[in-house]
C-alpha cells in the first residue's frame, strides 16, 4: 500500500498537517488500512527529503501545514499512470498458512480450509451489507468535484467493491484448492501397491489322492 502517494494525493487538494491527513485518508479507505500519526509524519518527512513536499506554515489553530511541490506533483501523475507492479505481489498469509499445512504433521488441512471458508464467506456478507449503505450514500450526495462528503463515499465504494471481489476470489480458491485435495488423496490411495499375496496354507493330501497322482 503506497501511504506515500495516498498523501501527496490528498495534498494536492492543498495544504493539510499530520492528523488531517490520517483522518482523510482513513475517510477515503473507510479505514480499511488504519494509520496513525506517527507513520504519517514519517512519511511526510522522507517525502520533503526527497522534495515532494515542503512546510506551508500554519493553520489557524497552530498546526504545521504540508504543501506539495511540482515535483510532488510529477510523481503524483506518474503513479496514476503507472500500472501497479504485480511481480513482487505482497506475502499472503492465507496462502502461506496452507502452503506450510500441507503435510505438517497433526494438521487437518481440509479442517483449516473450512474454517477460513467460513470467515471469509462472514467478511462476503459484511462487505456487502456495508456495500448497500455506501450506494445509498453515493446516489444521494451529488457532484462529486464540489462535495467532499461524495468524494469520500464513492471512495469507499470502490473499496468495498475490490473486498469484495477480493473475499469472492478467495472463496473460489478455497473451493479449488478442498477439490484439488480430495483428487490427489483419492489418486494416491488408487495408484497405492498392494501388498504381495501370501501363499495360500497346504493342505494334507489324502493316501487315496496321493495313490491317484501316482497313477
Amino acid at each position: 500500500m503506497s501511504i506515500r502517494h495516498g498523501l501527496l494525493a490528498l495534498l494536492e487538494q492543498g495544504p493539510r498537517y499530520g492528523s488531517q491527513l490520517r483522518t482523510e485518508f482513513e475517510s477515503r479507505t473507510g479505514a480499511t488500512w488504519p494509520l496513525n500519526v506517527g507513520q504519517v509524519y514519517t512519511t511526510l518527512s522522507r517525502l520533503e527529503r526527497d522534495g515532494m513536499v515542503v512546510p506551508g506554515g500554519d493553520d489557524d489553530a497552530g498546526h504545521p501545514l504540508y504543501a506539495i511541490t511540482d515535483a510532488g506533483r510529477e510523481e503524483l501523475r506518474q503513479w496514476f499512470e503507472r500500472p501497479v507492479d504485480r511481480t513482487s505481489p505482497p506475502r499472503d498469509e492465507l496462502a502461506i498458512k496452507l502452503a506450510m499445512a500441507v503435510g505438517a504433521p497433526g494438521v487437518d488441512i481440509q479442517a483449516v480450509i473450512q474454517a477460513q471458508r467460513h470467515a471469509t464467506l462472514k467478511a462476503m456478507q459484511d462487505y456487502t451489507r456495508l456495500k448497500a449503505q455506501a450506494l445509498i450514500a453515493v446516489e444521494s450526495g451529488g457532484d462529486l468535484q464540489d462535495n467532499a462528503r461524495g468524494r469520500d463515499d464513492m471512495a469507499w465504494l470502490l473499496v468495498l467493491e475490490q473486498l469484495i471481489f477480493q473475499t469472492e476470489a478467495e472463496a473460489r480458491w478455497l473451493d479449488h484448492s478442498e477439490s484439488r485435495l480430495v483428487r490427489l488423496s483419492a489418486t494416491a490411495k488408487r495408484g497405492a501397491t498392494p501388498p504381495p499375496a501370501e501363499p495360500a496354507p497346504r493342505t494334507a493330501e489324502s493316501a487315496p489322492a496321493r495313490a491317484s497322482r501316482r497313477r
